[in-house]
C-alpha cells in the first residue's frame, strides 16, 4: 500500500474544490434503500417551510468578523408553525419520533448559511427549563451527501443520525471543535500531544481516501478531545458530506494536500517517521475491515446503488480513474468503471483487499 504521506513537504500540492456542486436527486432504489433502514420519514417540517424567510441579519463571531451563517426571519404565522414543527422535527431525529419530551423544548433561532452546496438551515433547539440548547440541521437531500453519511456510519468509527423525507434532509450537530479553530487555539497549546494528534490525522486521511471522501479542509471536520489516564486522545470527524466522490482530482480525497491543513501535516511531519505513518495507516485499514466484515451486506447494498447512480460528471471519473491507477503504480483496475459509484467500489476493493485476505469466512465480494 502507497504511503500517502511519504513525498510531500509541508507546503505542497495546495488543493482547491469546485466552486458549486450540483445536487444530485435521490433516485428510487436509493429512496427504497433509505425506507428499509429507517433513514425516510414523514417530517413535519421541510427545507421548502425555511425558505420561507422575509430577512435576514448577518452573524457576527466573538471578534466582530462576519461568518457565513445569517440569522433569518420570519411572519408571526410562519414562526408560529415552524416553532411547533422544528421541535417535532427534532423529536424525530433524537427520540424516534416520541413527542412526549417536546413540551419542555422551543426553537431558539435559525440561522441559514449561504456558503456551500447544501445551503443548511441550522436550528437551535433549547430546553425551557435549564436553557440548555442543542442544534441540527435541515439541508437539501442531495444523493451523494447520503452515500457520504451512509459510508461514514457504517465504516467509520462514527455512527450518523441522519434523516430524509423526500427533498429534504435533517442531520444531528456533530459536536466538536472545528479543525480551523482547533489550529489556532489548541494546536500548539503546551497541554497538546502532537504525537496522538499527529497519528490520528494520518488514519483520518486514509479514511477519507478508502472512501473518497473529499473537500475535508480544516473548517469541514472537528476535533475531539478526550481526557485519557495519561494526557489527551483525539479523534477528527467529518461534518461536511457535499463533496462525497464528486472531485476528479485524487489529491482533493486526501486532507494533508489542503492548505488548510498544513499545521497539520507539519506535526505528522516532525514527530512521525516512515515506518510509523505505514503502520497507522495500516491500523485504520485493520479497523475498516473490521468494521465491512460485521455489515458487510449493508455496504454491499450501498454500493451496488451507488455504482448506478449518476454523481458525478463524466470527465471528473475519467480523470480521477486516470490519477488513482497512476497512484497504484499504473495498475488497470479502474479501467471499466463508467460511474463514480463503481471507482468507489474498486477504491475500497485495492487499499482492503490484503486485509480482508486476513479475516476468515467473511466471504465480502466487491465483485460486481
Amino acid at each position: 500500500m502507497t504511503n500517502t504521506f511519504e513525498h510531500i513537504k509541508p507546503s505542497d500540492h495546495p488543493e482547491k474544490p469546485s466552486r458549486k456542486k450540483p445536487i444530485f436527486p435521490v433516485n428510487e432504489r436509493l429512496r427504497a434503500y433509505l425506507i428499509n433502514y429507517g433513514r425516510e420519514v414523514n417530517l413535519p417540517a421541510s427545507y421548502q417551510d425555511l425558505q420561507r424567510f422575509i430577512y435576514t441579519s448577518p452573524i457576527k463571531d466573538k471578534n466582530g468578523k462576519d461568518t457565513s451563517w445569517e440569522r433569518v426571519s420570519y411572519d408571526l404565522k410562519e414562526w408560529s408553525f415552524l416553532k411547533e414543527n422544528l421541535v417535532r422535527n427534532y423529536a424525530i431525529l433524537k427520540t424516534k419520533g416520541d413527542m412526549s419530551f417536546i413540551d419542555h423544548l422551543d426553537v431558539a433561532g435559525i440561522d441559514f448559511c449561504y456558503f456551500g452546496n447544501s445551503q443548511p438551515f441550522r436550528i437551535r433547539i433549547v430546553n425551557k427549563f435549564n436553557e440548555n440548547y442543542d442544534h441540527y440541521y435541515i439541508k437539501q437531500a442531495d444523493a451523494s451527501r447520503i452515500y457520504g453519511l451512509e459510508l461514514e456510519h457504517l465504516h467509520s468509527p462514527n455512527r450518523m443520525s441522519y434523516f430524509t423525507d423526500k427533498t429534504t434532509l435533517i442531520e444531528e450537530h456533530i459536536p466538536g471543535i472545528p479543525g480551523d479553530i482547533f489550529i489556532k487555539d489548541y494546536l500548539y497549546a503546551e497541554n497538546t500531544n502532537q504525537i496522538r494528534l499527529a497519528k490520528e490525522f494520518v488514519k483520518f486521511n486514509e479514511r477519507c481516501f478508502i472512501h473518497l471522501l473529499g473537500d475535508m479542509r480544516s473548517y469541514n471536520f472537528v476535533v475531539n478531545i478526550t481526557p485519557d489516564i495519561e494526557g489527551f486522545q483525539y479523534r477528527i470527524r467529518a461534518i461536511d458530506f457535499d463533496q462525497q466522490s464528486y472531485e476528479g482530482r485524487k489529491n482533493l480525497y486526501l486532507p494533508q494536500f489542503f492548505k488548510e491543513n498544513k499545521p497539520f501535516v507539519d506535526i505528522v511531519l516532525k514527530h512521525l517517521n516512515k515506518k510509523s505513518i505505514a503502520q497507522y495507516q495500516a491500523e485504520e485499514r485493520t479497523m475498516m475491515t473490521f468494521r465491512l466484515a460485521s455489515s458487510r451486506y449493508r455496504v454491499k447494498e450501498i454500493l451496488d446503488i451507488m455504482r448506478t447512480d449518476t454523481i458525478s460528471q463524466p470527465d471528473k471519473i475519467e480523470q480521477l480513474k486516470k490519477e488513482l491507477s497512476e497512484h497504484f503504480g499504473n495498475t488497470n483496475v479502474f479501467n471499466n468503471a463508467k460511474t463514480m459509484g463503481q471507482v468507489v467500489k474498486i477504491q475500497m476493493k485495492k487499499t482492503l483487499q490484503k486485509n480482508l485476505m486476513l479475516i476468515p469466512k467473511t466471504k465480502i465480494r466487491f465483485d460486481d
